[in-house]
């Protein structure tokens, strides 16, 4: 394991170590900051070989009704009720130099993605823990600056518990779990081989679509004053996957995590709940 500088990874870090939202009345509309990230992870999933990645981690959130930022993640709240809402899911995934990766060795390069759609969510609330059901479906994009192209889809169903302050006064944590499910271009472009990259060693292999493993993703975090903190860590598995007798399947179980620090710099003095309403 080696590591080099990306900028691709700041999504994915920022996205799992995305702070809750508070209670707009007691927090301020926006608040804006700077810091710094270390993320590790495998190139890909079920790849053996991972990197580690140094990045900057801006801190930047606003607290309006219909808009929220946090943790440098935009959504638009399309609907919100009692207990459910529809917003916008992100997600993103790392570039992967073939000639770097023993398994695509003379394939073609993995390009970074984003991946973007919508997300139903249902949440319920007691003084213990919140509970949030999170349905996101998201178109997959390739980009190759300044191209994109479309490389399948994916949903994503997941439980999430999130509890703040007990048995750690202060500390936000939060434990998801789901399975991911694929479209044939979703798995072919990550784990499909044609006959003419078919070695020996790797033989030719074409996509289905189908379930595509499972995921658990716990996190914690803390502010103290002018100072935010923040971990992660997210195992995924593979066995029973529909990719997972592709020959670039090389390690059915693996792990990814980061921590981060950044200091606030400056906030509004308006609070969130006196935001203007779209």
């Amino acid at each position: 394991m080696h590591t080099r500088a990306a900028p691709n990874p700041r999504l994915i870090l920022l996205t799992c170590l995305a702070a809750p939202l508070a209670q707009a009345a007691e927090q301020p509309l926006w608040e804006f900051g700077a810091g710094i990230g270390v993320l590790s992870l495998p190139d890909y999933r079920g790849s053996d070989q991972r990197h580690s990645y140094v990045l900057p981690l801006p801190y930047l959130v606003y607290r309006g009704d219909a808009i929220q930022i946090d943790r440098d993640k935009a959504r638009g709240v399309f609907f919100k009720g009692k207990r459910s809402e529809w917003d916008i899911s992100l997600g993103a995934t790392v570039p992967v130099k073939s000639d770097s990766d023993s398994a695509r060795i003379a394939m073609p390069n993995l390009d970074p993605t984003v991946e973007i759609g919508p997300q139903w969510s249902y949440i319920l609330r007691d003084d213990w823990v919140k509970a949030t059901l999170r349905l996101p479906l998201r178109k997959v994009l390739a980009v190759d600056f300044p191209n994109m192209r479309g490389v399948g889809a994916v949903f994503t169903p997941t439980l999430a518990l999130d509890r703040s302050d007990h048995p750690w006064p202060g500390w936000h944590a939060s434990l998801s779990t789901g399975p991911l499910f694929g479209d044939r271009g979703y798995f072919a472009y990550y784990y499909g081989v044609s006959p003419d990259q078919a070695t020996p060693e790797r033989p030719a292999w074409q996509a289905q679509s189908g379930y595509g493993g499972w995921q658990l993703t716990a996190t914690l975090s803390q502010r103290y004053q002018d100072v935010w903190v923040g971990g992660f860590l997210r195992g995924d598995y593979l066995g029973g996957a529909a990719c997972a007798d592709s020959p670039l399947v090389r390690e059915k179980a693996s792990w990814m995590g980061g921590v981060g620090i950044s200091w606030i710099f400056s906030e509004s003095r308006q609070s969130a709940g006196s935001a203007w309403r779209p």
